[in-house]
């Protein structure tokens, strides 16, 4: 068998609907749109989400809350997540992308301070939390924020 010599199985595929050629084939004179009204003219039709003039599903939902679009997003990172990296490691943002540690830097860095480290590290992030930065300097490590 070669690659030109494939079919599709049979009955898998059906020919295409071809509307308006001739009373004989069943879809000529109106083809298939009905004989009057919006939908059997040039263009007409409605727009999508129309619901005949009725108050449109999306107006009558309540609105709530709000979405800051200047709110910093910042890729959070653990100090246990750290505990891999070899003693006197520095640890920036751009570093842990180019390693495939995180996929995207977005705002920055966040060192979150969930977990024990136990080697000296010296880390560049753009925030720190406090428990973070105290695990950091506790392990003999140095933070520096960015």
């Amino acid at each position: 068998m070669k690659i030109h010599e494939l079919k599709p199985t049979v009955g898998s595929r059906k020919s295409q609907k071809r509307v308006g050629r001739g009373n004989g084939s069943g879809l000529g004179k109106t083809s298939a749109r009905g004989q009057k009204g919006q939908n059997s003219r040039a263009g007409g039709g409605v727009r999508p989400g129309f619901e005949g003039g009725q108050m449109p599903i999306m107006r009558r939902i309540p609105k709530r809350g709000f979405k800051n679009n200047f709110a910093k997003q910042y890729t959070a990172i653990n100090v246990y997540d750290l505990t891999v990296f070899e003693e006197g490691t520095e640890i920036t943002a751009e570093f842990l992308k180019e390693i495939g540690f995180i996929k995207k830097i977005n705002d920055g860095l966040k060192i979150l301070g969930d977990g024990e480290l136990n080697t000296k590290l010296t880390v560049k992030a753009a925030k720190f939390t406090e428990s973070a930065k105290e695990k950091i300097l506790a392990a003999g490590g140095t933070v520096e924020e960015i």
